[in-house]
């Protein structure tokens, strides 16, 4: 049977890789990889890491292009793609535009589509933006849904989905973190041995404007406040992020604002933060699962699980909070201890072995 994986951004990249390698591993079946490359370059760098080659590259990746443009390219490029190497079953990952427009291409074509990451939900149709609409919209064309946790499967439950085409999987990020994390990869970005280290990253669409200038704020009250912190900030090259991070934080001697590390370099920086300030989902996934707390950068979140266990906290983007739930940690040792517990509930690392087997037994079940 031919599978293809669709990927667009990095995320896609580093959670799909797993899933890659792992049907490459089986002799009965036949992987193929569209780069639709959403983000060019990012992608490009978890390609390189996982070791992923695309068969099939859109190079879809325009500047400054507005939704509509990227959604009506996509559109007419995979369809394209999908009618020249006719897989069996395609898979998407994830919330973005790529996944979205995937589905929605299969589904013309009446070739079954596998959500990765599936049944996450804020219930916020604008929040994340447009990312909530991708998954929903995904799911409702899709014939099987890997969902990480219980919850993710409950909110399927509750749309409706049919019961016998929903797995509890776990997350593959965890199999990719843990394989990626037994690795040291050099920062290059100096960190003083006597100063805790900061991790910050921020880059979603809900966040430009008003609130990333908050964010910048809150940094800046925080290295003056302590001494003892060393920021590290990778900055999304986009620039509603980068134009208004360089405006409040370039030149401070505790602030140091670099490019986007590739995700080898990424997992070693979260492992040496003291605490981390997010507003990425992966980063709510991964962080807790090497004993770091994340602060997040938003007013709700579609993985409500790391919440729940206490590993994660909703801080929004107003000043004075990020402020004031940043001191906590960094002043009081029993709440930083209460986070940094060492425990995710999104995967135990085998995520990709059981969506193989999910996979075989659904070409199984067809062909009887």
């Amino acid at each position: 049977m031919k599978v293809m994986c669709v990927i667009g951004t990095r995320p896609e990249a580093i959670k799909m890789a797993p899933v890659v390698n792992a049907f490459k591993k089986c002799e009965d079946f036949e992987v193929c990889v569209l780069a639709t490359a959403q983000h060019r370059d990012l992608l490009d760098q978890a390609f390189s890491l996982f070791d992923i080659q695309a068969d099939y590259d859109l190079n879809i990746m325009q500047p400054g292009q507005t939704l509509p443009e990227l959604t009506s390219r996509l559109i007419v490029g995979i369809d394209k793609i999908l009618t020249e190497a006719k897989p069996d079953l395609v898979i998407g990952q994830g919330d973005t535009t790529t996944v979205f427009v995937t589905a929605l291409a299969c589904f013309y074509q009446k070739i079954p589509f596998a959500h990765l990451e599936a049944g996450l939900r804020t219930h916020d149709l604008y929040s994340p933006f447009p990312e909530e609409a991708n998954r929903i919209l995904a799911g409702n064309l899709a014939c099987l849904h890997f969902a990480p946790t219980e919850v993710s499967k409950n909110n399927l439950l509750r749309e409706a989905m049919k019961p016998e085409q929903i797995f509890v999987t776990g997350n593959t990020v965890i199999d990719a973190l843990l394989a990626t994390a037994q690795k040291d990869f050099p920062l290059e970005v100096d960190i003083p041995e006597d100063k805790r280290m900061v991790l910050v990253t921020s880059h979603r669409r809900e966040n430009f404007g008003q609130p990333i200038i908050n964010t910048c704020q809150a940094i800046l009250e925080l290295v003056n406040k302590y001494e003892d912190i060393c920021v590290v900030f990778p900055v999304h090259p986009n620039p509603n992020i980068r134009n208004v991070v360089d405006e409040y934080l370039l030149n401070h001697d505790r602030i140091k604002l670099v490019s986007p590390f590739d995700y080898g370099p990424f997992v070693s920086a979260m492992k040496k933060a003291y605490i981390i300030l997010t507003d990425s989902g992966g980063v709510q996934e991964e962080a807790p699962a090497l004993g770091k707390p994340v602060l997040v950068l938003r007013r709700d979140t579609e993985r409500p699980e790391a919440v729940t266990e206490g590993v994660v906290k909703l801080i929004g983007t107003e000043k004075q909070d990020i402020v004031n739930e940043a001191s906590i940690l960094l002043d009081n040792v029993d709440a930083y201890r209460a986070m940094a517990k060492g425990a995710s509930p999104y995967g135990d690392g085998n995520s990709s072995e059981r969506i193989v087997q999910i996979v075989r037994a659904y070409f199984e079940q067809a062909q009887r």
